[in-house]
């Protein structure tokens, strides 16, 4: 039996957990999440508390047990705190802004790195070197920092560059430190 997916989900007041057409949604306070159900899976909802049962012990079944498990997990959270990644801009001159629905970063290039937000997603900016990126499904979050991240890795000899709060960044000798 899966460890994972034998957990019960506390399903909080205020969320409704439906199933049909073999997709699955869940609303709440923050909006709407829809995932495709996997097969071999059934959603049990009882009285504030949601459970995944699966059919039978197959291989892939009882791989998509834990899976469904944690995607539903995610998406109650979603729909009821949120999700939030947050990173830091290092770099002298490095700085970012919010104009309108667009991120606005300035990375050291030549030129302006204009990002419109996906659909569901804020960003804010504070003081300009700290972005937070909030947003009800995890996946989206996670893939729009990442794509932050991306316009401007953090350097492996200065540590100029966009990278994930707490994140340590290990920084090179350079030339001069081999002697």
């Amino acid at each position: 039996m899966s460890r994972i997916g034998k957990m019960p989900i506390p399903v909080p007041a205020g969320v409704a957990i439906t199933v049909a057409d073999g997709q699955l949604k869940v609303n709440g306070p923050k909006g709407q999440l829809t995932q495709k159900m996997a097969v071999g899976v059934s959603i049990v909802n009882e009285a504030g508390v949601a459970r995944v049962v699966r059919a039978d012990d197959s291989r892939q079944v009882r791989a998509n047990h834990g899976l469904t498990r944690a995607l539903l997990n995610n998406m109650v959270k979603g729909v009821t705190t949120g999700f939030e990644r947050k990173l830091d801009i290092q770099g002298v001159g490095f700085k970012s802004e919010v104009k309108g629905t667009t991120l606005v970063m300035q990375l050291g290039f030549s030129h302006p790195i204009n990002f419109p937000f996906p659909d569901g997603i804020t960003i804010s900016v504070e003081k300009g070197t700290k972005l937070s990126v909030k947003g009800s499904d995890r996946q989206i979050v996670g893939e729009t920092a990442a794509k932050l991240k991306s316009f401007r890795p953090p350097d492996s000899y200065k540590g100029k560059g966009v990278r994930f709060e707490g994140e340590h960044v290990r920084l090179k000798a350079g030339k001069t430190a081999k002697k």
